[in-house]
């Protein structure tokens, strides 16, 4: 049976890498179905979760990642994903998402409107609550 050999790295550690079945990337233009012999391409990705269909004789099943940005590179039977954020949907803990994120929030509040160091707390609580959302299955997990 054909397979695809994927890398999936984000900048401080690899999340995964093997054979798997197919694989569904998020991006800016929406979702991109990726199968054995697809054509090459490179593609950006956006905010949302990337799902990996393990083989049938890897038992089966769907692995999910959430991510936010990078890029991924498919060729012929290879996919290497490069992510800015990405975390497995199995790994996310709601309690320690929370409070990263209200400590965000606290430092934007003490950051004058203007300053360039805002845009890495703003960052921080939008991936915060894309990781909620994942958790919760609601995009009521927080907003700012």
């Amino acid at each position: 049976m054909a397979e695809l050999t994927c890398q999936f790295v984000r900048p401080d550690r690899s999340l995964f890498e093997g054979p798997v079945a197919s694989l569904v990337l998020v991006t800016y233009a929406g979702e991109l179905g990726v199968w054995p012999g697809h054509a090459s391409e490179i593609v950006a990705l956006g905010d949302g979760v990337v799902r990996i269909t393990r083989r049938a004789e890897d038992g089966g099943g769907e692995y999910d990642v959430v991510v936010s940005g990078g890029y991924a590179e498919i060729d012929n039977d290879e996919v290497i994903i490069l992510a800015d954020h990405a975390r497995r949907a199995d790994d996310i803990d709601p309690e320690k998402v929370r409070e990263t994120r209200d400590e965000a929030l606290e430092e934007l509040d003490r950051i004058e409107e203007g300053n360039h160091r805002r845009a890495y707390f703003e960052n921080k609580v939008r991936w915060c609550n894309l990781l909620l959302k994942q958790v919760t299955g609601s995009s009521a997990a927080g907003t700012r």
